[in-house]
């Protein structure tokens, strides 16, 4: 069995209290950890900058318009609740 840290644990947790469905937590969840593996740290050491060179590459290698904004609300969830704990 994998082991959780505990930004994802929180993220998911955040996820789960904002009524989101298993699929959609699912989908954040990948993004996140897709991102956070494009940039070889802790995804709680990123910011809007790096999200920023995130689409620029992203867009780069064709990806649909669907799947960057996916990835974009996602992160943008993310940040969000991790800069403020909102």
């Amino acid at each position: 069995m994998e082991q959780t840290s505990p930004l994802r644990q929180r993220m998911i947790e955040d996820l789960t209290i904002r009524n989101l469905s298993p699929e959609t937590q699912r989908s954040n969840v990948h993004h996140v950890a897709k991102f956070s593996r494009f940039f070889w740290t802790i995804t709680g050491q990123l910011g809007y900058e790096e999200v920023r060179a995130y689409q620029a590459h992203s867009v780069g290698r064709t990806v649909s318009w669907g799947a960057l904004n996916q990835a974009v609300c996602a992160l943008r969830f993310f940040l969000r609740r991790d800069a403020g704990s909102i």
